[in-house]
């Protein structure tokens, strides 16, 4: 048990937003741990980061980082900051400084959900409504399934294959 106040910084994955964390905030209210979820942009590594760092900037004392999937790119980088005191990473991406999304993904063998994505016009990436029911939530209710694939946010394209600068795993508490 952390025997000082901190906050827990949530930050979601790809095809969700904050309120994705919305099963598990409950639990750390319930501890009187004050909770705050990041609003990525999706749109690049650099404006997830700068998401990220805008609430740790507006946030008073001691932060834990939690990244769930894509997150864990963004609490990668934006962990360096000395308010946060440990990094969690949840099924998340936790790249090497010079390392992508990409690169971590082709080190391995294809995992499903990158086979039921959709590229649109513009470059973002989305999951199709079988890709969301099979692979990203086969563990809750179909209907509540293809409510997430209606709902979901598009991830840049082009974010997957950009590098980290910072790996603050090596030097925080993970």
């Amino acid at each position: 048990m952390v025997n000082f106040a901190v906050t827990v910084v949530l930050v979601h994955g790809a095809w969700a937003d904050g309120s994705s964390w919305n099963k598990v905030i409950p639990f750390l209210l319930a501890k009187n741990l004050p909770v705050i979820t990041v609003q990525l942009p999706l749109t690049s590594v650099e404006d997830d980061l700068a998401a990220t760092n805008h609430i740790i900037a507006d946030t008073e004392g001691a932060i834990v980082l939690v990244g769930h999937s894509w997150g864990g790119t963004a609490i990668t980088q934006a962990g360096k900051d000395p308010k946060v005191v440990a990094l969690v990473y949840v099924s998340a991406f936790a790249p090497d400084v010079g390392e992508s999304s990409f690169s971590l993904i082709a080190a391995h063998p294809t995992p499903p959900a990158l086979s039921t994505i959709v590229t649109d016009k513009l470059g973002f990436v989305y999951q199709t409504v079988d890709g969301m029911i099979n692979n990203i939530a086969p563990d809750v209710p179909v209907e509540e399934a293809r409510a997430m694939a209606v709902t979901q946010r598009r991830l840049a394209g082009k974010a997957f294959e950009q590098a980290v600068t910072v790996a603050a795993w090596k030097t925080k508490p993970c």
